[in-house]
């Protein structure tokens, strides 16, 4: 695209307003502020140095924006030349099997192959470059701050959802306590502190008032986690966050989660320790059911417990290196351990001898995998991918989402959309075809400012003012209110 003063060719269409030029300063015009700034103690040398300095990244950002409009140019108008060969190789007479069959003589048309396979090849291209284009369209999604949860003393490291209708999430910490908060409240209203080391998974019971942890003290415990009416009317719930610092808060993780001074109900016994792993266990979650529960661990093993009794049922073993995630399917009886081996496993308990099948796809370790309510699993990795798979078909994913950041413990939602955190403390919501719906709102210092490690989404029929919660190694929890623009207007 032509662009005056920046080196491009002449000709062509040009683009409607032109690329915004800055002015700048010329000889004259520096003498003179040279001349009136007499306060000023830089030299006059040094100010016309920065001037130039200045006239460059002026010049810098210009090409950019040019470079960027060029391209958007050549998207479009790529995007609408494929769209006119795939309507022309949708015609009747363009089709490769009517064109072979129909012939005379029982000739077939060779031209019709050939059409085919650039019809393909045209539809393929036109897919990929549709969420090239989706990444300029604005987000579709709306996303809005709405509460904080404060008072661990370390980073937290997973953050979940309670499935029995009471409005409440878990955190658990490197502070070596996992918490219960009130949703709306933002108050902090039960600390477990029964391990001895960093709890770095927690999850809560899919029908019970229980919840399921692993820490780095190489146990997962089960503990009663039963939170009454009356806790969770304690204060208003109206009062939204105001992005207030707490870089230099330091209260301690007894305290509400606003500040006010109410003390959390403490926890020191778990119900039931599961035991066998010999070294952190990183992960942990519950079987359909919750008679069950799956541990992984870096010991290179996954076990399979009793909840009620605590008795080692199976060890899964055959991942070469450390395991970082495992999840357990809503409904039935399978099971995904993830391992820094750059590969995922599915464990099938459904039949009296389980099966078990590798996924190969990562280039890094798969920090992240989860299932979707349509039997097909959502995996994250070190090397700044998530694929969404199909759990019939482990030989490729259905889609690859190609990102800026490693990714962290990732959740998908159930009207299907997948909230990724990173390390570089974005938050970014996509769809499982791969389109870009949203990135978290960064302003105000309401936001996380070290990287975020995990999120959980709510189920908007408990009536909660927040939907997606996101957990940050900056020892702070944050609840979203997440809404399609069609969902607003209804």
């Amino acid at each position: 695209m032509p662009q005056d003063g920046l080196g491009s060719k002449s000709g062509g269409k040009k683009r409607s307003g032109g690329v915004p030029r800055v002015r700048s300063h010329t000889d004259a015009e520096l003498q003179y502020y040279r001349d009136q700034d007499h306060d000023n103690i830089l030299p006059p040398s040094f100010k016309v140095r920065l001037h130039d300095l200045f006239m460059q990244i002026e010049k810098e950002f210009e090409g950019l924006y040019a470079e960027n409009l060029s391209l958007q140019d050549k998207i479009d108008s790529l995007t609408e030349r494929l769209e006119r060969e795939s309507v022309i190789g949708e015609r009747p007479g363009g089709n490769d099997e009517n064109d072979g069959a129909s012939t005379k003589g029982g000739l077939k048309n060779k031209s019709g192959g050939q059409s085919s396979q650039k019809v393909k090849a045209a539809n393929k291209l036109r897919v990929q470059t549709s969420k090239i284009v989706s990444s300029f369209k604005n987000d579709t999604v709306s996303c809005r701050m709405v509460r904080e949860y404060v008072g661990h003393r370390d980073g937290v490291w997973d953050v979940s959802v309670s499935r029995v209708g009471t409005p409440v999430i878990a955190t658990a910490s490197a502070d070596q306590t996992a918490c219960v908060w009130g949703i709306d409240g933002g108050r902090n209203l039960l600390q477990y502190t029964g391990h001895s080391g960093s709890v770095n998974s927690v999850k809560f019971h899919p029908s019970q008032d229980l919840i399921l942890t692993a820490s780095g003290d190489h146990t997962a415990h089960v503990w009663q986690a039963a939170i009454t009416p009356d806790q969770l009317r304690v204060h208003s719930s109206e009062d939204e966050v105001d992005g207030s610092d707490h870089e230099d808060e330091e209260d301690g993780g007894l305290l509400g989660g606003r500040g006010d001074g109410v003390l959390a109900a403490t926890l020191r016994t778990a119900l039931r320790e599961l035991m066998g792993h010999n070294s952190v266990v990183i992960a942990a979650d519950w079987l359909p059911g919750g008679d069950q529960a799956i541990t992984a661990s870096w010991d290179r093993t996954a076990n399979l417990y009793d909840t009620h009794t605590g008795e080692l049922l199976s060890q899964l073993i055959g991942h070469d290196q450390e395991l970082t995630h495992c999840c357990s399917h809503p409904t039935q009886r399978l099971v995904v351990t993830a391992s820094k081996d750059t590969t995922f496993r599915l464990w099938d308990f459904r039949d009296p001898i389980h099966s078990v099948s590798v996924f190969q796809g990562h280039t890094e370790s798969v920090t992240s995998v989860c299932f979707t309510r349509e039997d097909k699993v959502v995996s994250g990795s070190d090397d700044r991918s998530v694929k969404v798979w199909d759990v019939k078909n482990m030989r490729s994913p259905l889609a690859t989402i190609r990102l800026d950041s490693p990714v962290n413990r990732l959740a998908v939602s159930p009207t299907n959309v997948i909230a990724i955190p990173h390390d570089n403390r974005h938050v970014r919501l996509y769809d499982l075809t791969g389109n870009r719906l949203a990135r978290l709102p960064r302003s105000n210092r309401q936001c996380h400012r070290r990287m975020v490690c995990s999120v959980a989404w709510g189920d908007d029929s408990l009536g909660a003012r927040c939907n997606l919660f996101t957990a940050g190694f900056d020892r702070i929890v944050y609840g979203w209110s997440i809404h399609s623009f069609k969902e607003g207007k209804d």
